[in-house]
């Protein structure tokens, strides 16, 4: 039984395309498989009317009597301003994200919870897990660059500890984080087939802790999803692109918050976890094991790329190319 003094916590999750139609509906089953019920969950549907169509079709008499609103995302395409479109019309004194091709065990809005104890917590994301399409890791895939398919990667501390940012498709916040810092940038993440743009939880985290200089935020790695890695994302043609765009996404990160806030993670993780990632690849070849050259080398292909796209879009930002913008969060949806 749920405790009724805790925070109500709705769930979005934002979809965009009818290729993930079962996975959008286990998504869904999911959150209502909580141990610690979500008040809501909230489908913001990413310009896609058929699909917007269907889901309300789908959810217009849920059977277990959950309540699961399907939204129209009210912004400009992308990631960004329809998770802004489900902020707006939550209830919850918490706001959990979900992506639409994972599922969340069962505790994951329990250990959510426990983390909003204390008034200065204003975030806490969870772990991440790969669900690989081929039923096993690439060889040469190392576990270092698993953000690269949304995930949870070597170097990060294990634990519930405080972060600079958690990650966006598997997170939570304060609704009064948003009323402090505003939403997430639209023109920074994702935004449907484009170039796999991210950053935009960064930004946000970094802004909040700017309003809130007391604002306490946290992973917690008993909050637990498991992330569908399609087939085409098992290759190195999109580990490439996605360390491109990533330092796409980079630039755009420093250009709104400062390189010394939006890099000190960066930092640390490509003078100390990489290295590490590296000598254990080599190590690995040495003692014939499978993948170890193939790993050190990908670490070492990541950098660079991601390397040249920071500059490019550093170059890019300053000539004015590219633009983004952080709105404030209507309350049309609360009570």
């Amino acid at each position: 039984m749920s405790d009724p003094a805790a925070p109500g916590i709705s769930v979005v999750i934002c979809a965009y395309t009818e290729d993930r139609w079962e996975d959008v509906l286990a998504a869904v089953a999911s959150v209502r498989a909580q141990s610690r019920p979500a008040l809501e969950t909230l489908l913001v549907v990413d310009h896609n009317r058929a699909l917007l169509d269907r889901l309300r079709k789908e959810y217009e008499d849920p059977p277990d009597g959950a309540v699961v609103r399907v939204l129209a995302n009210a912004g400009p395409r992308g990631l960004s301003a329809g998770r802004n479109t489900g902020i707006a019309a939550s209830r919850g004194e918490i706001v959990a994200f979900l992506d639409d091709d994972a599922v969340a065990e069962r505790d994951w809005l329990k250990h959510f919870a426990e983390g909003y104890a204390d008034p200065r917590v204003m975030a806490v994301g969870g772990r991440t897990e790969p669900v690989w399409a081929s039923g096993r890791r690439p060889d040469w895939f190392p576990e270092e660059f698993d953000w690269v398919v949304g995930c949870t990667y070597r170097g990060l501390p294990p634990g519930r500890v405080r972060v600079r940012n958690v990650l966006g498709g598997n997170a939570s916040f304060r609704r009064s984080a948003f009323d402090a810092a505003g939403g997430f940038a639209t023109g920074i993440g994702r935004d449907g087939n484009k170039r796999p743009l991210g950053g935009e939880e960064t930004e946000l985290c970094i802004r909040l802790s700017r309003a809130r200089p007391d604002a306490i935020l946290l992973i917690d790695d008993r909050a637990v999803i498991h992330h569908r890695v399609p087939e085409a994302r098992e290759h190195f043609r999109y580990f490439r692109t996605r360390t491109y765009a990533e330092g796409l996404s980079k630039a755009l990160v420093a250009r709104s918050v400062g390189a010394q806030k939006g890099l000190e993670s960066e930092r640390r993780y490509t003078t100390r976890v990489l290295p590490a990632g590296v000598v254990r690849g080599l190590r690995d070849a040495l003692l014939t094991r499978p993948g170890g050259a193939g790993r050190a080398g990908a670490i070492v292909a990541g950098v660079l790329t991601a390397a040249v796209g920071y500059l490019v879009g550093s170059v890019r930002a300053r000539r004015g190319g590219v633009t983004f913008s952080v709105v404030g969060i209507a309350e049309g949806g609360r009570d």
